[in-house]
């Protein structure tokens, strides 16, 4: 199967979106992630994918801790910021948990501490250890075929 029919094939498959957080020397890093799950409950376990080439790679390597923002459906234009999709400087305000920079208003946040590390392909794989985490009743953003949508009740 080539490149493009691959990510074809995956932009097929609807997820929600993340935005990975970290602070590393008292800097907040952040980036946009749908590449998650949970893994176990016992304990409890996470997993986050992340591509060899960013800059986040080095940064959760040396903080070897981060926090999952799943984002509202409000919150898309968070998700192009994280991505690096937008030309303009955006001013982001976060709130904190367990010591750890996190976005104000999400569905749910959860914060890690880096498990294990698995090298996979041009990613790697990062286990989060839940440490903490808070749960609302808003609905997600989510992607599918490349767009942004969200539930119609």
């Amino acid at each position: 199967m080539d490149d493009k029919v691959f990510r074809d094939a995956m932009s097929k498959f609807a997820t929600g979106i993340t935005v990975v957080t970290t602070e590393l020397d008292g800097n907040t890093h952040g980036m946009t992630v749908n590449a998650f799950m949970s893994v176990s409950l016992d304990p409890k376990l996470v997993v986050v994918s992340i591509d060899k080439r960013t800059e986040m790679l080095k940064t959760l390597q040396q903080s070897k801790k981060y926090a999952v923002n799943i984002l509202n459906e409000d919150q898309k234009e968070y998700s192009m910021i994280f991505a690096g999709q937008t030309k303009s400087k955006q001013d982001v305000e976060f709130e904190r948990l367990n010591d750890l920079p996190v976005l104000k208003d999400t569905v749910v946040t959860i914060t890690c501490n880096v498990y294990e590390e698995h090298e996979v392909g041009d990613h790697i794989l990062f286990f989060g250890e839940v440490t903490d985490g808070k749960v609302s009743d808003k609905e997600p953003l989510l992607y599918f075929n490349r767009k942004y949508g969200e539930f119609d009740d």
